[in-house]
């Protein structure tokens, strides 16, 4: 394994995050590709044995059972000191919203929702899942600072922002003196490559570390073209964001089997060696050992030039789906949102 530093934070992390999206119980016929805690636990111990120790969850995965897997796991086969773990929290409801409940009480009642769920005193990386239009910025980044500043998270990130939003949110937080955001984790992959337009340039000029979720495109860089799982099957969400230019991807993805063929490697070793080319560490879900097994591969895989040329040329720009698609939506909410000052931010 490799390790690498966390955009400015003094945190090393492995060159792979294991996004823990697929533990937890599967709660109302949702995700019913999630893995119970016992198969969790076999997996979340594999990747510690592989040198792994970037974790990724969610409060809002499963209920919270994901954060409660992953917590119950790490305390009985690592150290806490020796992993560096990450959750998110989702914005405030309209039932929150309608009672009066602050940004900066939401994020208080979900870190410690989290730290309950986790069995931790601290998380590495707190972050803010995706933007939240009915919440003056000022709101969250004063929430999220207080956080850092009672010792509950160590450093800050974002998640599902364009980049004009971070730049916003760390110019407040350098002018107000809190804490800034030290990474992003958005959607970026060889068969979704948007964020090359603006987010990329933005995080190596301002030293932000990049952690991609979405790292295989829900498994297609994973498969032959035809090929499909349960999880590619059954997942609804990656279905949405894919299933739309299925074909113009198969071009791509037929190049990525090429190249694997030739270089006698999986398909999960190319695409993901190609992505840590660009990125700081893609989060790579995992539910089967064999998953982490090979994104722990691609560690050591390095491409050349002409093969990173090769598996880029088809590319034909996407329209935004998902999480960043509904913000394009919302953004029109913008100019209802204040902050105490009445200027808007």
């Amino acid at each position: 394994m490799q390790y690498r530093e966390l955009g400015v934070s003094g945190l090393n992390v492995s060159s792979i995050c294991m996004g823990c999206m697929g533990f937890g119980e599967a709660g109302n016929g949702q995700h019913t590709w999630t893995i119970d805690e016992e198969h969790s636990r076999e997996i979340i111990r594999r990747g510690l044995e592989l040198g792994v120790n970037f974790f990724d969850t969610a409060i809002g995965y499963q209920s919270g059972t994901s954060e409660q897997y992953l917590g119950r796991a790490l305390r009985d086969y690592a150290r806490r000191d020796e992993v560096v773990v990450a959750t998110k929290f989702l914005p405030r409801t309209q039932e929150e919203i309608k009672a009066g409940i602050t940004g900066q009480q939401h994020i208080q009642r979900m870190i410690n929702k989290s730290l309950i769920n986790l069995g931790m005193d601290y998380v590495d990386l707190y972050i803010y899942h995706m933007w939240d239009y009915e919440t003056p910025l000022y709101d969250i980044m004063e929430g999220l600072d207080h956080v850092v500043k009672a010792g509950k998270a160590r450093y800050i990130g974002i998640a599902n922002c364009y980049a004009y939003q971070l730049v916003r949110a760390n110019a407040l937080a350098e002018k107000e003196g809190f804490a800034k955001f030290i990474s992003v984790q958005n959607h970026y992959n060889l068969i979704f490559r948007e964020e090359e337009r603006e987010m990329t340039k933005l995080c190596c000029e301002d030293q932000i570390a990049m952690t991609p979720y979405s790292a295989l495109a829900g498994g297609r860089l994973a498969k032959y073209p035809g090929e499909t799982s349960k999880r590619m099957q059954e997942d609804s969400y990656a279905r949405l964001k894919y299933d739309a230019t299925a074909e113009q991807d198969g071009a791509i993805i037929r190049r990525v089997a090429l190249l694997a063929e030739k270089r006698g490697v999986s398909m999960t070793e190319i695409s993901l060696a190609w992505l840590m080319a660009k990125v700081t560490s893609p989060i790579v879900g995992a539910t089967k050992l064999h998953h982490v097994e090979g994104a722990a591969k691609a560690v050591e895989l390095k491409l050349s030039e002409e093969e990173i040329s090769y598996l880029e040329e088809l590319y034909i720009p996407h329209k935004l789906v998902g999480v960043m698609a509904q913000n394009t939506q919302d953004t029109a909410k913008e100019s209802h949102v204040w902050s105490a000052g009445n200027q808007k931010i």
